[in-house]
């Protein structure tokens, strides 16, 4: 669940597959009017919130065709291209991206994976989301 509070974007993803080292996954998102309450439902529904990571989110359209998005996360910076299959390793490569050394770990994975590097070192633990600018 994505939380724009108010507003929110309720995701659901199914498996990926990797083509070409372009990751393939059917996505079907769906626009909440009220992210709280949409939570709420699912918790009633028996669904219940295993991890969260905050994530900020830029977008840009690329030829009309792609859509290039860069996410901020506590692990750090990520571009995704989203768009034709055909046409994407040549727009990730009109970037400067390389898709051979595209990541395969969703964003869960790597915030873990960032949270359990933090935790062996405290000095480097960003602060809580309520403390920063």
């Amino acid at each position: 669940m994505l939380n724009g509070g108010p507003l929110g974007v309720l995701t659901a993803k199914g498996p990926a597959s990797f083509v070409g080292g372009v990751k393939v996954r059917e996505e079907t998102e769906v626009e909440v009017k009220d992210a709280h309450a949409t939570l709420d439902l699912l918790t009633e529904l028996g669904f219940r919130v295993e991890f969260t990571y905050n994530k900020h989110r830029a977008m840009w359209a690329l030829d009309g065709v792609v859509t290039v998005t860069l996410d901020t996360l506590d692990a750090g910076w990520f571009v995704e291209l989203e768009g034709p299959l055909e046409a994407l390793p040549e727009q990730a490569r009109s970037l400067g991206l390389n898709p051979a050394k595209a990541l395969k770990d969703s964003y869960s994975v790597l915030a873990r994976k960032h949270i359990a590097k933090l935790a062996g070192n405290p000095s480097k633990r960003p602060p809580p989301a309520r403390d920063r600018p």
